[in-house]
């Protein structure tokens, strides 16, 4: 982790919080300025491959909530399977369930490993501000609140789904669909009525494989197949977003996620 060194000033750190946090969005900068200093926040760059933490160690607690503002997506990898059970972008945040707010003193699991699966650009506010705020704001508690709901239900998804390919990554992406719809409505971001909700992930096949324990050349069918479907958009050739998966048709993949074998006509394997 390498502090970041740019030109934004304390003001404009607290001012991205506001903007481009789902947690913070309903709070104004000097609703901030009159809780924390603004000197207290930590603008930061998490690379790739590099651990954050240990998450869900006895008795330990971080100092800090992190804000996911760029970059990414950070995930938490389950110690026994190291399998991907959180899928973090920007707009959202993680650390919650490892702080002493909230639902984070009754959250428990297994040690699992924090890491950046690429690049991220991260606020970390004191936990301090956040039991400030969380006790002081109704609007950031009901955000917080639903936060834990929206890991819950994400790693809900995942696990109580079957080995079936199909239905096992339509599974992850419903999931990451759901956690996003929530984000952008509490972000505030207006789209046509007209226009077909689409939604796009930093999805990489080694990721789609670690959440759904399926090997590599299985998902690169899967996501052909749904391609041809017509339930997502097949990412472009350029290097820079071949890892990109845009979900064109996300009602579409109920079907999928609640399906039996016979169900799905474009799947070769029964």
């Amino acid at each position: 982790m390498v502090r970041q060194k740019g030109q934004n000033s304390a003001l404009g750190v607290v001012e991205t919080l506001t903007t481009k946090s789902f947690l913070f969005q309903e709070l104004t900068v000097p609703d901030l300025t009159d809780i924390l200093a603004p000197e207290s926040l930590v603008a930061e760059k998490l690379y790739s491959n590099r651990p954050i933490y240990t998450a869900f160690r006895p008795d330990t607690w971080l100092d800090s909530l992190y804000v996911v503002v760029g970059g990414g997506p950070v995930i938490v990898l389950s110690t026994p399977l190291d399998r991907v059970i959180a899928i973090t972008y920007p707009g959202g945040c993680f650390g919650m369930r490892n702080l002493p707010v909230g639902f984070g003193a009754t959250a428990r699991a297994f040690p699992s490993l924090v890491e950046a699966y690429k690049t991220t650009d991260v606020i970390r506010v004191p936990v301090a501000t956040v039991q400030t705020l969380y006790s002081q704001h109704s609007s950031f508690r009901q955000r917080y609140d639903l936060l834990f709901e929206q890991r819950e239900k994400f790693q809900y998804h995942l696990l109580n789904c079957s080995s079936y390919p199909p239905q096992a990554v339509a599974a992850l992406l419903r999931a990451l669909v759901y956690q996003e719809r929530n984000l952008e409505m509490g972000l505030q971001i207006n789209k046509p009525r007209f226009m077909k909700p689409r939604f796009m992930f930093d999805l990489s096949i080694d990721l789609i494989a670690r959440a759904c324990q399926l090997n590599h050349r299985t998902v690169e069918q899967v996501l052909k197949g749904l391609a041809k479907a017509g339930y997502i958009k097949p990412s472009k050739s350029n290097e820079s977003v071949s890892d990109v998966v845009q979900v064109v048709d996300p009602e579409g993949l109920k079907e999928i996620y609640g399906a039996t074998r016979d169900k799905v006509s474009w799947w070769p394997l029964r």
